[in-house]
């Protein structure tokens, strides 16, 4: 099977790099896993051996018919030919158990894959992804430092996130021209710091962020007038990487 540039395929090939992110994952047959992009399984059907069944999201359709053949003899493979980025994972959750989700995600969509994962978060019990390394450093990274923004606030509002392991581009087939990393994501059954209304933390953080040279007063004007700046304690000559999730969750509950 020939990758395909459109949807960012680089197939995982090296087996001592499979069975390391498989401990990563430690799948068990009591647990609900769903994998995105398995591509041509080289998780996948391991994992499959592991816990007898398995539920996957394919976009390229080209590859399901041959991920069923192989898995006929090993256990029972549902398919979901969708777009991860538009696929409802709660219409997956038909039992009281929370989702395990994990895969090798494309690179051209995993920014915007995050953002659409962590809407569910409250459904997962974890999420293991290899990911470009410079993502993975995004999605971890703390205040003041150069990776973090607001996929580093999002992220980190609504999950623990552990970076475990690089894996090298001779890995793969083709090997991409970046380092990868494998990440995992728990979300928080208890969240640390609690936005009184979401949809206003995430448009602060969304507007702090989208001018971040400036200085808070000036990217939150018209959101934070100089009443409330008074009242908080966060000084408004900071810059949005200056503050960690629980200042952001602290402003937008001032606007509450």
């Amino acid at each position: 099977m020939i990758p395909r540039k459109r949807f960012g395929q680089h197939f995982l090939r090296d087996p001592v790099m499979i069975q390391q992110i498989i401990a990563a994952l430690a799948p068990k047959p009591s647990e609900h896993l769903l994998e995105i992009g398995p591509g041509l399984g080289a998780l996948t059907m391991p994992v499959l051996r592991l816990v007898k069944s398995l539920e996957v999201i394919e976009l390229d359709r080209d590859l399901i018919p041959e991920l069923q053949a192989r898995s006929q003899s090993i256990g029972h493979l549902h398919v979901y030919a969708a777009d991860a980025l538009k696929f409802d994972f709660s219409r997956v959750k038909k039992d009281d158990r929370l989702l395990r989700v994990f895969g090798n995600l494309p690179y051209n969509i995993s920014t915007p894959l995050i953002f659409h994962l962590i809407s569910f978060a409250d459904i997962f019990s974890d999420m293991l992804f290899m990911l470009q390394k410079e993502v993975a450093e995004r999605l971890a990274a703390t205040t003041a430092t150069e990776h973090y923004g607001r996929l580093s606030v999002m992220a980190q509002y609504h999950c623990q996130v552990d970076l475990l392991f690089d894996v090298p581009p001779s890995a793969f087939d083709p090997p991409p021209k970046v380092q990868s990393s494998m990440v995992r994501l728990t979300p928080y059954q208890v969240y640390p710091y609690r936005a009184k209304d979401y949809v206003v933390f995430e448009s602060m953080v969304k507007q702090a962020f989208g001018q971040r040279r400036k200085t808070l007063r000036n990217s939150l004007k018209g959101t934070i007038n100089d009443e409330m700046w008074e009242q908080l304690s966060i000084r408004s000559n900071l810059r949005a990487e200056d503050l960690s999730v629980k200042d952001f969750v602290e402003m937008s509950n001032a606007c509450f």
